[in-house]
């Protein structure tokens, strides 16, 4: 991912630094357990922790490189730079492995890592949004089906759904770390021929992941299309956030804006414009994290045993969809924290309909007084068009209506226009999203 959307504790993951520290930590640790088998000597694996644990460097890195040029092969590659370092105890590393036993359970690492900081993201985006919401609690908005003013709301609700959404988030993206920290360290075609099992669940059990049941040669990619697949639902909760504040920003509407800092400039020709820029790039970006899904489900069907054309597509994927929701949740979180409200226009665009937005209540009451539904739906949309039209307020509209007069007296009539009969259920939401925590 490019340097304009990565932050560098993600980045780090993926770094060749990590990937060759995990490398090493994988044939280390299974030298470790040949050496408790008696497979290799003791001695041999004491060398590998004593003269090849040391910092993955530029120059370091840049010899594999050089050797990877000639070999053709990373890991061939790895393990020669090693030995270089080791001496002669070098042979009894990788004893009985293949190179996907490094591969996918670096990857389930690497993986696990990324999952771990997006946790910590949404932790943030979760606190974030929590405390908007009830800062907002009753902050009465107009509320829009079809982009048409429906009936009122509150931004509390606003932010508590999507708190909500988030929260359903994290527990699914828990559920894909645990199925993704998976060890394979089970040889060629996965059979154990080569290696005893114990060595996988040793080598798992110091890396912090669960050995795989049934290991092919590779960790079966569901695991992997899960994940990815995750990845993308949050990107499209980000989006819904991030998409809700553009409309709410749009002029005609002006109800909510991104923070404006000083000096911050909105176009290089119009001096006047604050446009909604960090959300329009979250729309971006919630793009390209779902490009990461469909590549990752075409990943799951691989050939026999094993190939590798998931191999190039998850080189690619796997830091890109993280890093770039790395970034995305961080920007929304900064944008739900700054976000400035309007009272002003909130207010005037709840009154802007004339009370359309009370019809319903009225509809309802009408059925009550013992009309049936279809009068009811008749005798206040007749007064409501002509309101649409500009005709007045729907109030004045019904007062006027003998019909409906003649069914509602005049003062109960009135108190059908109350803001507060549409808040009155608000407190009973917010205990359901946020339990005992729920008070403003």
């Amino acid at each position: 991912m490019i340097p304009r959307y990565s932050r560098p504790e993600m980045a780090a993951i993926w770094a060749p630094e990590n990937k060759f520290r995990i490398w090493f930590l994988i044939e280390a640790h299974a030298c470790d357990a040949q050496a408790k088998l008696g497979v290799i000597p003791a001695d041999a694996a004491k060398a590998v922790w004593e003269r090849g644990d040391k910092p993955y460097t530029a120059e370091r890195i840049a010899r594999i490189d050089d050797i990877e040029a000639v070999t053709k092969h990373d890991v061939i590659a790895f393990t020669t730079e090693l030995a270089e370092h080791v001496g002669a105890e070098a042979r009894f590393v990788h004893q009985g492995m293949t190179s996907s036993d490094v591969l996918d359970t670096c990857l389930a690492v690497q993986m696990t890592q990324a999952a771990d900081l997006l946790l910590k993201d949404m932790d943030a985006l979760l606190a974030a949004l929590k405390t908007r919401a009830l800062e907002h609690k009753y902050t009465v908005c107009m509320g829009r089906s079809h982009g048409i003013h429906a009936e009122p709301v509150t931004m509390g609700l606003k932010f508590a759904g999507f708190h909500a959404e988030m929260q359903r988030n994290r527990e699914r993206l828990l559920r894909a770390r645990e199925s993704i920290a998976t060890c394979a360290i089970s040889g060629a075609v996965g059979t154990f021929a080569n290696i005893d099992p114990f060595v996988e669940e040793y080598v798992a059990e110091q890396l912090g992941l669960q050995p795989e049941p049934l290991s092919t040669q590779v960790i079966p990619r569901d695991r992997h299309a899960e994940y990815f697949a995750t990845l993308g639902v949050i990107a499209s909760s980000v989006e819904r956030a991030a998409t809700e504040i553009r409309h709410l920003q749009r002029t005609e509407v002006r109800e909510a804006e991104e923070f404006f800092s000083k000096g911050q400039k909105g176009s290089s020709a119009m001096p006047h414009k604050r446009n909604p820029v960090l959300t329009e790039n979250l729309t971006g970006l919630a793009r390209l994290v779902r490009m990461a899904v469909i590549p990752a489900m075409e990943n799951v069907a691989l050939w026999h045993e094993r190939d590798i054309s998931h191999s190039s597509v998850e080189r690619m994927i796997g830091p890109d969809a993280t890093v770039t929701l790395d970034f995305a949740l961080a920007r929304l979180t900064n944008v739900i924290a700054n976000l400035v409200l309007y009272p002003e226009a909130i207010e005037r665009n709840l009154n802007q309909m004339g009370g359309l937005v009370f019809s319903q209540r009225v509809l309802l009451a009408l059925t009550q007084a013992g009309v049936s539904r279809e009068d009811s739906y008749r005798l206040v949309q007749r007064n409501a068009m002509k309101v649409w039209g500009g005709e007045g307020d729907l109030l004045s509209m019904l007062t006027g209506d003998e019909e409906v007069t003649a069914r509602i007296p005049l003062d109960t009539l009135k108190e059908l226009f109350d803001l507060g009969y549409h808040t009155k259920n608000v407190d009973a939401i917010f205990k359901r999203v946020f339990g005992a925590d729920h008070a403003a």
